[in-house]
Formats: C-alpha cells, structure tokens, sequence
C-alpha cells in the first residue's frame, strides 16, 4: 500500500460493494444477504454468530474469584496470593477468549453488517480494563448490553450501556456520591462527573450540542445511586449515595425512586433532535466517510426522529440511500476488520481461529492489531477509535499492516495450506477483490517471486486496506 495510492476508490454500486462497505468483503460465507432488504431481514433475525460461538462469560468462576479477592482484602499470605493472582489469570483468558470469539463470529457470521454494527456500537460505548480484575468487562457489555440492543431503539441501548457495570466502573461512576447524601456526609465523599459528561458529550447530544456545565453537574447529580455489586451482578442502586431533591438537565425535572429517574432522563436525552443528528452522523461517518453526505445525515436524522429513535428504521436508510450507494470506497479498514478480511480472504474460518494455537493467534491476530494501533478493548480514552484515515496511514501503522499481510499467510495457514492450488494469488485476487482489482495490482501479483508473496500483496493492497 504505498502513499500515492491511498486516494479513494470510485466504483459503481454493485453487491460486492456492499460486502466491503457494510461487511468483511469477499469471499462471502454461505447464505450471505447480498441485497440491503436480505441484510435487514437478517438483522432482524437471531444474533446467529452470538449463537455459533458463545461465550461463556465467568458464570462458573465468578464465586471462586469474588473468595480469593475477599479472602486477599481481609488478610494477605502466600495461599491467599496464590488464589488471587490464578482468578486474575482465569479473568485475563476470558479476555483473550473474548477476542477469539470477536473474530471468529466475523468471518463466519453471515450477516457481517451486524458484526460490523457491534464494532460501532462498542467503539460508541467504549470502556476499557482499569486493572486485571476487571479485565473481562468490555467484553461482557459487548454480550449483555450491545448485542442484544443494536436492532432496537436507541433509549434501551443508551440505558443498557451507560447501567452496565463495565461503563460504571471505567467512568469512574462507583466513586460518586451525591454530595448532600448519607454516604457523603458519613465519609467525606463526593460527585464524580465523568459519566454525567460522556453521557452527553459522547453517547448522546454530541459536543456540538447546546448543553451547559450546570447540565453535565445535573446529570451526575441524577445519575448518583448508580453502582454495581462485587465482580458483576448487573446494575444495582445504592440509596445511600443518592443526591436528595430534584435534579433538573435541559429544562427537564426528574424525581422519584432508585432507577426510575435515571432511565426517565436517559431516555429523554434519547430522543432529542441533537441525539439524533449525532447518531446518524457518526453512523455515517464510519460505514460511508469522514465527512458523511449531507443527505444521507438528514435523511437518517428524520427517520430516527419520526420513529422515536428507532435503529432499524435508521438502518434502514443507511443502507439504500443514494448518497451511501454512490459514495467513493474512501474509508479505511479499522486495524480489527483488516485482520478479519484479509483471515477471511484466505480462507480462514471461525472454526479455525478458535482452534488455532495460543501463541499464533496472540501474535498475528492480538499482537499485530494492536502494532496498528489499535489493541482489542482498549481504546485511549472514552472518545474511542478513530474514524479518521490519518489515524491509521502513517508510516509506522502502515509498516505494520504491510508486516502482517506477508508474514500472516504461513504463521497461520502452515506452509502446506497456504501452498495450495486454491491459494493461487493469481486467481486469489479476483475472488478477493472482484471489479476492484487495479492493472498494476493484477500485474504486480502476477509477477510475484512466490505464492505467499503474492498472497501478502494482495492483503497489502489499497483495495484491500479501504472500504
């Protein structure tokens, strides 16, 4: 992928567009919608690649580990040690596990608009590990709170969210008390804003909205009483840290009783018109271009606004607009769904990243992601990955894309699969990139030294790199 050829891509609508702009690209998986009405109706159906690997998030270790971390606070000796650091070992595998699963659903989920709808809605929401106890939290809010909410309306997945405990932990939101509550006044303690903020700023309104600080005040305000119990037992209130009184956050007054008045408040931030143009506009911006159509923004805004924020509806737009149909392939493929076409481009399956040794996949799947910037679950701050191109073509992140796509093809076929008549870069290439294969890539590949090169220039290609 050289620095002269990382312009758009200008190319007729056609399903294998829409493959590389909502999906993974070619090669599709079997019963793949390759119309936008079958990718709806496949989004409305059951969350198949959820149900193909599940994971299976701590049901079974959570009581053993809640022990040795009690055990750990209450005294400290080498048995108690022991039972500790083996709980944050089992707490970091499920992380790694999770990252299996992410991939392994990718490549085999035939509606990949909905893996790619959960990488949004998860990079929307971001919340990253604070310490090894908490590392598989990112990854139970993708299960419990994203997944089954991106296909509904926008309020419940706002409420699913910004409640879960992986949000209410990394926002810093266990640490706030109402400063006039029981809790407060008992030990000194006092608001934290951090969640009141991104629930605003990030998750809803948007920056540019018309809010002011007397509003984010009054949010956490409203917010307080929100924690979690010990390791995870979901959303819980604590009426001790509540801020007595009514809080008021764009003109609206909220009172009442545990979460009731939390919900009520999310959900009017929900359906504002600002929550609205945010939305569709980051929707926009990552499935079509940084600077999204400004049809396409309006025409989403008003389908969110007349239905009441629902996500289908708005979709629903994104997917047959003129203005998303005809856009230019101008995006860059995040580092995550890189690795996840150039694996299903060669082949790969999910059956064989679950069963793939743990030393490869850490290297060429964990590793490498993150020497391109961007490390599973764990964005730099609660703004999240970018969308901008600039973030990912540069000259170190490029070097490590044009790394992986030549050392990738053995590390994880083995030289025997990767030499394989079916691997023929020369043939390869069209089924990779169809009517988007340029002369110079079909000539360079031709003339490669060996397959695996000309696999790895396949991968490298700014066809492959932009969607």
């Amino acid at each position: 992928m050289s620095g002269a050829a990382v312009g758009p891509l200008v190319m007729r609508f056609s399903p294998e567009i829409l493959s590389a702009r909502f999906g993974y690209g070619l090669p599709l998986p079997a019963g793949t919608p390759t119309s936008p009405a079958e990718m709806l109706a496949h989004l409305s159906g059951p969350d198949l690649a959820q149900m193909a690997y599940p994971l299976p998030l701590m049901a079974a270790h959570l009581p053993k580990i809640q022990n040795a971390i009690e055990l750990k606070q209450a005294e400290k000796n080498t048995t108690v040690d022991k039972g500790f650091k083996a709980s944050v070992q089992v707490l970091n595998q499920q992380s790694v596990l999770a990252v299996r699963s992410t991939v392994a659903r990718s490549l085999d989920a035939p509606d990949g608009f909905r893996e790619r709808l959960v990488a949004f809605w998860t990079n929307h929401f971001c919340t990253t590990a604070k310490d090894g106890l908490s590392a598989y939290l990112p990854a139970l809010m993708v299960e419990e709170a994203i997944r089954p909410n991106l296909t509904g309306n926008f309020a419940n997945l706002l409420i699913a969210a910004t409640s879960h405990p992986a949000m209410v932990k990394y926002l810093d939101q266990d640490t706030s008390y109402g400063p006039r509550s029981p809790a407060a006044k008992k030990r000194r303690l006092g608001l934290n804003e951090n969640l009141g903020r991104e629930v605003m700023e990030l998750h809803s309104l948007g920056v540019a909205a018309k809010y002011s600080q007397t509003d984010v005040t009054q949010m956490a305000l409203l917010l307080t009483g929100l924690t979690f119990g010990p390791m995870h037992d979901g959303a819980t209130f604590d009426p001790n840290r509540v801020e007595p009184g009514r809080k008021t956050v764009l003109g609206k007054t909220y009172s009442g009783e545990g979460l009731a008045p939390i919900h009520a408040g999310l959900t009017d931030l929900a359906a504002r018109p600002e929550t609205a143009r945010h939305i569709s506009a980051k929707l926009a911006g990552h499935f079509i271009a940084e600077i999204p159509p400004r049809p396409l923004v309006e025409a989403m805004t008003g389908a969110y606004l007349d239905t009441g924020g629902e996500l289908m509806a708005v979709y629903q737009v994104l997917l047959t607009h003129p203005a998303a149909l005809d856009a230019p392939l101008s995006k860059v493929r995040w580092p995550s769904d890189y690795v996840v076409a150039g694996l299903r481009a060669l082949g790969v399956d999910g059956a064989e990243v679950m069963a793939l040794d743990d030393g490869p996949f850490r290297r060429e799947v964990m590793k490498s992601v993150a020497a391109m910037g961007m490390p599973w679950f764990k964005p730099s701050g609660p703004n999240g990955f970018s969308e901008e191109a600039d973030a990912w073509i540069n000259p170190p992140l490029l070097a490590a894309r044009i790394a992986w796509s030549m050392t990738m093809p053995l590390a994880v076929l083995g030289t025997k699969k990767a030499m394989t008549p079916a691997l023929d870069p020369r043939v390869l290439v069209d089924i990779v990139l169809g009517d988007r294969v340029s002369p110079p890539l079909r000539q360079a590949v031709g003339r490669a030294e060996n397959k695996v090169q000309g696999l790895g220039l396949i991968l490298a290609s700014t066809e492959m790199n932009r969607r």
